[in-house]
């Protein structure tokens, strides 16, 4: 379906969101049939539950993160997975505190249309991890727990408990006073911070000096939130639904209240700019209400084991169906003269390929929404092997408003 043509005066503004699964698929059994046109493939086993929003969708195929690889750096996918997949950064390998990624293409949208609402970018996840030491071959905790990056060595903390993304979402919508007096206090603060820290930057060398600049960069930000916070002329409304109890027992309960979330933070234009990790990438968790009690990332190095296969293919339908389910809501919830999805571009996808080989090319990835009309869906899009990922960035970034001709590794829009 394509309701293209240029975006007018007044419409409706796109959100932007990616979800980050770990580990890589089953790559066999992700990969769709090839039809005779981009409209006719068939939906793979992993994909099936994708049937019922399969005209809202496209699947994109030969799409690589190069960054991700070794490229002399030695063992540790895992973390350059997940520092890489919205960077398209190679991360300093360390498990110390001198990390160094790059700016994420999240921020990079935030950055651009972040001020037209109250929160620049949210970021969720649903699986707690350490944000320091070291986690995978001698790659720091920061890069395989984190997908959003502020900037080169400031990685985006993510809230993983549903209440409290609802209260960042929601919370003083019914304290108005004494929210008030709270951002006026925080405000005072930040002032005595900012001008302690410009008497200190005389004193400090090059390497501090710069330390120094990124946390006073840090300060404005939160400075900025404030005052749009401080400005707000309208009382925020309350979502119909509860604010939630916590983080579920069942997995897949916490994919679903992390997903309304994100439902409710685009509906309520809170935030245009989200991300959400469903795990860290080399998660190790069980799912036990799917009946596999070994880690995830132990089966996906399944050596062809056929039993692991077969577990690793169930884990990958299950993150495939949470995020379907999210997806028929987004189509479900009105918006103007369409749906919210039509308004929304909702990325899918991991950067690992397959979990037991490794490999960074071939992604799995899907992409949901129309992106305000202006992205025809329901379509296999076979991109040439080795094509960057961050083509696809470029391209969502201009369907959001806010086009720039290069980001990371990129050599140029991928048309969608």
């Amino acid at each position: 379906t394509l309701a293209g043509g240029a975006r007018g005066a007044g419409a409706a503004p796109v959100r932007l969101a990616y979800v980050f699964m770990p580990n890589g698929v089953n790559y066999d059994a992700w990969m769709p049939k090839p039809g005779t046109t981009a409209t006719d493939f068939a939906l793979s086993p992993t994909l099936e539950s994708l049937a019922p929003v399969r005209n809202d969708i496209n699947i994109l195929t030969g799409l690589t993160l190069q960054k991700a690889r070794a490229n002399g750096d030695g063992p540790g996918d895992h973390a350059r997975s997940s520092a890489s997949f919205l960077t398209g950064m190679q991360a300093r390998k360390t498990a110390g505190n001198d990390i160094k990624n790059g700016v994420s293409i999240d921020q990079v949208a935030a950055q651009a249309i972040g001020n037209e609402t109250r929160l620049p970018s949210l970021e969720l996840g649903c699986e707690m991890a350490p944000s320091s030491g070291n986690c995978d071959s001698g790659y720091s905790c920061a890069y395989s727990s984190n997908i959003s990056w502020r900037d080169e060595s400031t990685p985006m903390a993510k809230v993983v408990d549903p209440a409290a993304a609802f209260e960042r979402l929601f919370g003083d919508a019914t304290q108005a006073a004494a929210a008030s007096e709270r951002l006026s206090r925080r405000k005072s603060i930040l002032d005595f911070v900012l001008e302690d820290s410009r008497a200190l930057s005389n004193q400090l060398g090059t390497g501090d000096r710069r330390k120094l600049d990124q946390f006073q960069s840090a300060v404005r930000e939160i400075e900025q939130r404030i005052e749009r916070a401080r400005n707000e002329t309208e009382p925020r409304k309350l979502p119909a639904m509860s604010a939630p109890a916590g983080i579920p027992d069942k997995l897949s309960e916490h994919f679903e209240l992390m997903y309304d979330m994100l439902l409710l933070a685009f509906q309520t234009d809170s935030t245009r700019v989200a991300t959400l990790m469903l795990a860290v990438d080399g998660s190790n968790r069980t799912f036990p209400e799917l009946g596999i009690n070994e880690g995830h990332h132990q089966l996906s190095h399944h050596q062809n084991n056929h039993e692991m296969i077969e577990k690793i293919r169930r884990i990958d339908r299950f993150h495939v169906e949470g995020f379907s389910r999210f997806i028929k809501k987004l189509a479900e919830t009105r918006e103007g003269e369409g749906s919210l999805l039509d308004n929304c571009l909702v990325m899918l996808g991991g950067g690992i390929s397959d979990g037991n080989k490794h490999n960074h090319e071939d992604l799995p990835i899907v992409l949901a929404g129309r992106g305000g009309g202006t992205i025809e869906t329901g379509r296999l899009i076979k991109s040439q092997r080795e094509t960057p990922l961050c083509n696809l960035y470029l391209s969502m970034l201009e369907k959001a408003g806010c086009p720039r001709d290069q980001f990371a590794d990129s050599t140029g829009v991928l048309s969608l």
